[in-house]
């Protein structure tokens, strides 16, 4: 398998893992600290909009090459291995037949409010630092 092609596996892989951890996330059998990791992640890796923006160079792909990949990992780690098994094959059917993954806008809304609430920590910042001097 050349190096492509295991891009294209392991990418396919991170997208079923995050529609099998949003099912695991409405499972009653998931333990109630892996739920709410669950819930992080999966409102993360579904929201329409990323935290760090793609158009800032570098630091915008971070979040999609290594932050998003290590908190499924980590979310699947702690997950019970057959629920997690009944996950995966949940969503690999789901994905089938839908085509694609479902998105959260409630996720896109929160980090919106992240992105508001720093430009205006960091005007407050700046009016500071103008009026004091």
């Amino acid at each position: 398998m050349n190096l492509v092609e295991t891009i294209r596996t392991w990418a396919r892989r991170i997208k079923r893992d995050a529609v099998a951890l949003w099912l695991a996330s409405r499972h009653p059998d998931t333990p109630r600290l892996v739920k709410v990791l669950a819930v992080v992640v999966v409102a993360y890796a579904l929201s329409p909009i990323d935290l760090i923006p793609d158009f800032i160079p570098v630091l915008g792909f971070v979040d999609d090459a290594l932050i998003l990949p290590g908190l499924i990992w980590l979310a699947v780690r702690l997950m019970p291995p057959d629920l997690m098994a009944r996950c995966r094959v949940d969503a690999q059917s789901w994905l089938a037949t839908q085509g694609a993954r479902p998105r959260s806008y409630v996720a896109a809304a929160v980090i919106v409010a992240l992105w508001g609430a720093a430009a205006w920590g960091a005007w407050l910042v700046v009016q500071h630092r103008w009026l004091a001097g």
